[in-house]
């Protein structure tokens, strides 16, 4: 229960200073295309705080750096509020990414222990939660601009608010995992098996953190894309242009909430690779047809095949290695990350080349290549964890 307060309280934190853009970008005086710029920052301070939380996860314990990560954030929430101009939002937006950034593969590395311990997949559910928060954050946010609640204020008290929750769960989280060796290897192994392993289990990690870039950036794309798709190429008036996304991202939150007894039963690789072909018809609808019916129906397809594929990932890369499951997270996160920033770019590149629908076939030939790479999740370590998650399911 601890680790989903903790998923909550990222989507949340998160979504707080999504839905407050408008308001700050207003105040700064800035453009949406430099708002778009200072967004990368964002994106850097995270990437950076993914790289400096998962070693120290793995050092330190999740049950310091988890709590630290949520402190951090509520904190780093009050400083874009009270950013008055371009450079001022710029510190803002880095800090915040990287305290986002930290409590991120905190709670993913902490979640990957729980799951192990409580002896069924639940990565997913954990990561519906996170989709939670963020509805949470636009309820709260249309609250307080009803309310005319100042943006600063606003921010500085949900902040406030989101240190209380991150200190009163830090009891309930589990204390730092015992090393895998212990117990578990053959006293007859020679020695230079460990170090094989090793270099064995980074090669996947790295092929799982490449299948994550993709998947992201296909996500990072539907998020920035799919709402222009159905206003500027088939024509829905701005409200039910809106619907795209909304379709998309309910789609999504459905599917997480459902996935973990699908892997329980069938594998994560058939997860991965069933969500990921899923993906691909949904979005290849999206780019060949004409009605409005089939971008909605392409748009829900897209989100529920993705839904699966990123707590699969994020699963496999901690189990691959427990003693160096936080290391290991934010080699995935981080790379996924990128993919995510990266996916409104490129497709905004290939605009200039090709009409915007026939843009979103790059995410076709993501989504395939994703569904062929799926069986990385049957090597090692992951094959093994599966196993014995679905024992006495099958």
């Amino acid at each position: 229960m601890a680790t989903y307060i903790y998923f909550v309280l990222c989507g949340t934190l998160m979504g707080i200073w999504v839905v407050h853009i408008p308001a700050i970008e207003d105040r700064v005086g800035i453009s949406h295309a430099a708002l778009g710029g200072l967004l990368v920052l964002l994106g850097l301070g995270a990437f950076i705080g993914m790289r400096v939380a998962g070693p120290l996860t793995d050092r330190l314990g999740s049950r310091v750096v988890v709590p630290a990560g949520g402190i951090l954030c509520g904190a780093a929430l009050a400083l874009p509020g009270l950013a008055r101009d371009p450079w001022t939002l710029a510190g803002a937006l880095l800090v915040f990414g990287f305290c986002n950034g930290c409590l991120d593969v905190s709670m993913n590395a902490h979640a990957v222990h729980v799951e192990k311990a409580y002896g069924r997949p639940v990565m997913s559910g954990f990561h519906a939660t996170f989709s939670v928060g963020g509805v949470l954050a636009s309820l709260v946010g249309a609250g307080a601009a009803s309310a005319g609640l100042d943006p600063a204020a606003g921010m500085a008290a949900m902040g406030a608010v989101g240190i209380v929750i991150a200190l009163a769960s830090a009891r309930a989280l589990l204390p730092a995992a015992e090393s895998p060796d212990a117990g578990s290897g053959s006293a007859t192994e020679p020695d230079a098996a460990p170090a094989a392993r090793h270099h064995g289990t980074r090669g996947r990690v790295w092929l799982l953190a490449a299948l994550a870039l993709m998947v992201m950036l296909c996500e990072g794309a539907a998020n920035d894309w799919s709402a222009l798709h159905l206003k500027d190429v088939l024509g829905a008036p701005a409200g039910t242009a809106a619907f795209g996304y909304g379709t998309f991202a309910a789609a999504m939150t459905l599917g997480r909430l459902l996935a973990d007894r699908f892997v329980a039963r069938f594998g994560s690789m058939a997860i991965l690779r069933c969500g990921a072909v899923t993906a691909a018809a949904g979005i290849t609808l999206v780019a060949l047809g004409p009605w409005m019916w089939a971008a909605f129906a392409g748009w829900a397809l897209f989100g529920l095949g993705l839904s699966g594929c990123v707590p699969q990932l994020f699963s496999a890369a901690g189990h691959a290695d427990p003693a160096a499951a936080g290391a290991n997270v934010s080699r995935v996160a981080g790379l996924g990350y990128v993919g995510m920033l990266a996916g409104p770019a490129v497709i905004g590149w290939l605009t200039h080349l090709v009409a915007l629908n026939h843009a979103f076939v790059l995410l076709t030939l993501l989504c395939v290549t994703t569904a062929v790479g799926a069986r990385v999740l049957r090597t090692g370590a992951v094959h093994t964890r599966e196993g014995e998650m679905a024992a006495g399911v099958h």
